[in-house]
């Protein structure tokens, strides 16, 4: 069987062979039968499983730095050249009309009140008005004070008029006598002060084309001591700056000041003369952000006599530093009419000599800085010099109750001042200074009479909350000496006067406020016998509409 199949298969070889031999006598071709279509595997999709995030409990802190609220610069403005802003037609102006009125202690009536009127931008008119007086233990320790006063102002597109119109009268009661010697009634005692006061002027608003800015204006004073004496003033003043570049200007400010005097009902005979002041100051000005220097000279007549006071000062800052130095020689008249005496003493007899105006010349020297964010100082030490100047010392003639003014020609003065501030914005406010004088080289008189030595004065201004603000001042001076009958001179004692007040806001339009003066009770003497109140407390409601 074995044998049968190896033979059947050597017959079947040469039949395979033929089937695999070549047929190259036919076409080639090749025959599709279907279209390929290539297709992407179907992807798979990723599933996560959600997690809350962890809180975040640290407290993130950014610093910061709020700018100190404070106006002390130590460079100069420029000047602002805004765009064209259409008005707003709906102008408001505010709480522009208050009264303030209280009553205290000394049967002590007080008001203040002050209206507005007009729109603020063609025309404007404030009328201010105050009254106060008191009745003191002493036999006419009496006085009393009223002011009314008128101010308007009507704007054109490029000037402003202005000009405003006053009384004044101050009643103060010659009390300073001996009364265990004398017994005056209140009307033979009585010193009535009047002034009537004009004042009209016009002046640019803006700068113009030419750099040129102008405020001339006159004012007009009628000064008068009841039944005694009439003293007239007539002041004009013209100045005039004109810029030149960026950093130069040029001032020039011319000055009248005449004055007449006239006494009367005066035994044996009344005075009468005139005292005027003539002058005109020049001046170039060199003001960059870190240098300021004023230069010039100014010629004054003096009552006809000539005198040219020099006009030198600056103020530098010294590189990365926050200081600012300052030095200076000045000089200027000081006008003596009775009613600029009257003024530093109410007690003043009618003058019956020829007023003698004082001239003074300052050099001086200092510094200025604001150290932090609201520290603040200034220290100034100068030497002046003065010619005719004025003391004031008792009429030992009479019953002491005047005053008359003893002349000195020629001395100096070492003045040192100093003062500091610290502000926090508009809440927290405190101020003080302290001023030194020295007077040496006198030859008229053997002390400065009625002067005073060293003075120290503070202040202070808290809004404790948003409706309650607290204040204070303090002023505490040395002793100024005084002449007694028989040519002996002693010092009055010091002073130390603290006040204190309060003003609570209960809504927009009303608050109530407090006031107490003198809270040490000091009965301190500024001219010798006169005598201030005790402690005075006032009290009363402050109305805004």
């Amino acid at each position: 069987m074995r044998i049968k199949s190896i033979i059947t298969g050597l017959f079947c070889l040469p039949a395979l062979a033929c089937l695999a031999q070549k047929d190259t006598a036919k076409k080639q071709s090749i025959d599709i039968t279907s279209s390929y279509k290539p297709v992407l595997r179907n992807a798979v999709k990723i599933n996560f499983s959600a997690s809350n995030l962890t809180a975040d409990t640290a407290k993130q802190v950014a610093p910061y730095s709020i700018p100190s609220q404070n106006l002390f610069y130590t460079y100069q403005p420029m000047a602002l050249k805004p765009l064209a802003l259409a008005q707003d037609t709906s102008l408001d102006m505010g709480s522009r009309n208050f009264l303030k009125a209280g009553f205290g202690n000394y049967s002590t009536p007080y008001i203040n009140a002050g209206f507005s009127f007009g729109d603020g931008k063609t025309s404007l008119v404030n009328v201010y008005a105050d009254y106060i007086s008191s009745k003191g233990k002493i036999a006419n320790q009496d006085y009393s004070k009223m002011n009314i006063k008128a101010a308007g102002s009507y704007f054109t597109a490029r000037n402003e008029v202005y000009g405003s119109a006053g009384v004044s009268q101050y009643d103060y009661y010659l009390y300073g006598y001996d009364h265990a010697l004398h017994t005056y009634n209140r009307n033979d005692v009585l010193q009535r002060l009047t002034d009537i006061k004009l004042k009209a002027g016009f002046r640019n608003k803006d700068a113009n084309e030419s750099g040129i800015n102008y405020n001339p204006n006159v004012e007009i004073n009628i000064f008068s001591n009841r039944k005694h004496l009439t003293e007239s003033s007539l002041l004009i003043e013209a100045p005039v700056d004109k810029t030149l570049g960026d950093v130069f200007s040029v001032k020039v400010a011319a000055k009248a000041d005449i004055t007449t005097y006239t006494t009367q009902n005066y035994i044996p005979n009344n005075f009468k003369f005139n005292n005027y002041i003539f002058s005109i100051a020049p001046e170039l000005v060199y003001a960059t952000p870190s240098l300021s220097l004023h230069g010039g000279v100014t010629p004054a007549w003096d009552n006809g006599q000539l005198s040219v006071l020099p006009n030198f000062y600056g103020e530098a800052q010294i590189p990365d530093k926050p200081f600012l130095v300052q030095a200076g020689l000045i000089g200027r008249f000081i006008k003596n009419n009775y009613q600029n005496l009257t003024t530093l003493n109410p007690y003043l007899a009618p003058i019956t000599s020829a007023q003698l105006n004082t001239k003074e010349t300052e050099l001086y020297g200092g510094v200025k800085a604001s150290v932090g964010k609201h520290f603040n100082f200034s220290a100034k030490a100068g030497l002046l010099s003065y010619k005719n100047l004025p003391f004031f010392i008792n009429d030992t003639a009479s019953d002491m109750r005047y005053f008359k003014i003893s002349n000195e020609s020629k001395l100096t003065d070492l003045r040192l001042h100093g003062d500091l501030s610290y502000i926090s914005q508009d809440k927290f406010t405190i101020t003080g200074g302290l001023t030194f004088n020295g007077y040496t080289g006198m030859h008229d008189n053997n002390k400065a009479w009625g002067t005073i030595p060293l003075q120290i004065e503070a202040s202070l201004r808290w809004w404790a909350f948003k409706q309650v603000m607290i204040k204070s001042d303090f002023t505490a001076y040395t002793g100024s000496s005084y002449l007694l009958p028989g040519n002996v001179n002693k010092a009055l004692s010091g002073a130390a006067d603290l006040s204190a007040g309060v003003e609570v806001s209960i809504n927009k339009k009303i608050s109530a406020w407090l006031d107490i003066n003198n809270i040490l009770n000091n009965k301190y003497q500024r001219w010798y016998g006169y005598q201030v109140y005790g402690t005075n407390i006032l009290a009363g409601v402050l109305l805004k509409f």
